[in-house]
């Protein structure tokens, strides 16, 4: 590489718009929306926007152990330094959180945005996983999704779920919790309690029968969950839910 700099810290930058090139010692490639670039301490790099267009980024600069312990830990490496997530408005959101508070330079800004930057490198790993996926890995999570919506009157079997769909538990407890953030244990449980809120809203004031039709074999158990998950008993849901409104004519 003809041309290029080193630098002394760690630099995030994400593409939001617009396109260019990459070069580092271990890869040379074409970016744009949606890339983000890992500039490692040590290693010479050269990127540019196109001239054409330029591009619009994202991007801040950090040390610290926590880097250094995702690097020994396989998961960002100076060999993979450009990451393709695509547009995600949650890594959007925690650049501009990040530099408002440089910016503004409240007190004790430093250990707030030193936070936030812990939680974009997670977010981004995040999303690189999750575009990762491949149509088949969709495709088992809407099977997944649409099977336990099927049987949500049923026990929580998971097992059962993974023989319909013929695949292991871990395997389906990984795609599915890369894919939504939720374990398939978390989705279901999720999923009948919305369905409760919906029964008791309906006018079914009978916890137990609710919990019994929903597969829980035991009411009190169904209902910490339910208070868990909404902030109120069952027995007290259909007083507090908002009565809908008709607004026609």
């Amino acid at each position: 590489m003809a041309t290029g700099r080193i630098l002394d810290e760690y630099q995030i930058l994400y593409i939001t718009k617009g396109a260019g090139f990459f070069e580092s010692d271990a890869a040379s490639r074409r970016v744009g929306e949606g890339t983000v670039m890992l500039l490692f301490p040590g290693v010479r790099h050269v990127y540019k926007p196109d001239f054409e267009v330029g591009w619009t980024e994202y991007w801040v600069g950090c040390r610290g152990a926590y880097v250094d312990n995702l690097i020994a830990q396989g998961f960002i490496s100076a060999t993979r330094p450009v990451l393709d997530i695509g547009l995600d408005n949650r890594v959007l959101d925690l650049f501009s959180r990040i530099l408002d508070l440089v910016r503004d330079q409240e007190p004790l800004y430093q250990i707030r945005a030193g936070s936030l930057i812990l939680a974009l490198m997670a977010e981004i790993l995040s999303s690189v996983r999750k575009a990762s996926l491949s149509s088949s890995s969709e495709r088992l999570v809407q099977k997944a999704k649409f099977f336990m919506e099927e049987h949500i009157y049923g026990e929580i079997n998971l097992p059962a779920v993974c023989e319909a769909l013929g695949v292991s538990p871990s395997h389906l407890n990984e795609v599915f919790k890369a894919y939504t953030a939720m374990t398939p244990y978390q989705y279901f449980i999720s999923i009948k309690i919305q369905k409760a809120k919906e029964l008791l809203t309906e006018g079914d004031p009978v916890v137990k029968g609710i919990a019994y039709r929903l597969g829980f074999k035991d009411e009190y158990y169904f209902s910490r969950l339910f208070k868990l998950k909404t902030g109120v008993s069952p027995s007290k849901w259909s007083v507090s839910a908002p009565i809908p409104v008709d607004s026609g004519s």
